[in-house]
């Protein structure tokens, strides 16, 4: 049996609550957002006001710059540290000079092995 269709009219699908009159009516709500510490969807469902209007109020407030009307979250900083990978096999380099091999890994001083190399040169 094929169910029947069920026509909705678009009203049962509209936000529920009064719109935002205007900037002294939003800044009045969003003050009592903040002050009650919920989140601004919740608040506007408890006070029968349109979430969508007063968060459209919220940005067009905070784009202006108005940093009190920000809902920013705290932010949580990192510090980065380079770290040496671990269990990470190193080719050592080998440099042959004539008969002799020298072989170095990635930590060596290149000082040093600018003075070996013009010791192994010179033999």
């Amino acid at each position: 049996m094929i169910a029947p269709r069920v026509w909705c009219s678009l009203r049962q699908f509209r936000m529920a609550g009064r719109r935002i009159f205007n900037e002294q009516d939003a800044r009045r709500c969003l003050a009592a957002v903040k002050s009650s510490r919920a989140d601004l969807g919740t608040w506007a469902r408890a006070h029968g006001v349109d979430g969508r209007s007063l968060n459209l109020w919220r940005l067009n407030l905070s784009r202006r710059g108005e940093p009190s009307l920000r809902m920013v979250k705290p932010v949580q900083l990192v510090e980065l540290v380079p770290a040496v990978p671990r269990n990470v096999p190193r080719a050592p380099y080998v440099l042959r000079v004539g008969g002799v091999e020298l072989e170095v890994g990635d930590q060596f001083d290149e000082q040093s092995l600018r003075h070996l190399v013009g010791l192994l040169k010179s033999c």
